[in-house]
């Protein structure tokens, strides 16, 4: 399903990431996994959300968890991580986004496509090179373990997938 679409996000001049996936249908069902906590900390994170504009909540990541053989962390990152948050625009089951640290945000946008969905997340502006490096290989992975788990699949080992998609975007993206 997945495959129809370059799944690699493209950066635009504004420092800006959009990336695009594919998944199974209905919308309520990738709503779901967008919003509800126990379904996301599946692909993404965990955490609670309040659906309204202005509710702040907190994402909390245990990457090590999202599959099977989720490979050795890398140096540096915590088994677990947490970041505050806040919904900045919501129009279920459509459109979600959200604060994300000290970027422009992330927004999910959900559109029908026959019997699936079109995820598209877009992270603005994440200026520095390490960050977007970072940013890119994890929202790719993420979104990888997403699609496997709304088709029903085992994930993709997380932090090899993760190491071969950093240098993957660092090649595309240039010096």
């Amino acid at each position: 399903m997945s495959d129809l679409l370059d799944t690699h996000g493209v950066v635009d001049a504004d420092s800006t990431l959009t990336i695009q996936r594919l998944l199974p249908g209905p919308i309520e069902r990738v709503w779901a996994y967008l919003t509800e906590g126990a379904l996301r900390r599946q692909w993404l994170a965990a955490g609670e959300m309040e659906m309204r504009v202005g509710a702040e909540f907190e994402f909390v990541w245990r990457n090590d968890d999202l599959s099977g053989g989720a490979g050795a962390r890398p140096e540096g990152f915590p088994a677990e991580h947490r970041m505050r948050s806040r919904i900045t625009a919501l129009e279920a089951p459509r459109l979600l986004a959200i604060e994300w640290g000290s970027t422009g945000g992330v927004t999910f946008l959900l559109e029908p496509a026959g019997g699936h969905v079109l995820l598209t997340l877009t992270h603005r502006r994440v200026a520095e090179r390490a960050t977007l490096l970072n940013v890119s290989a994890g929202w790719h992975a993420h979104l990888d373990v997403l699609v496997a788990v709304a088709e029903e699949r085992l994930p993709p080992p997380f932090w090899p997938g993760w190491l071969r998609l950093k240098q993957d975007y660092a090649a595309r993206l240039g010096g």
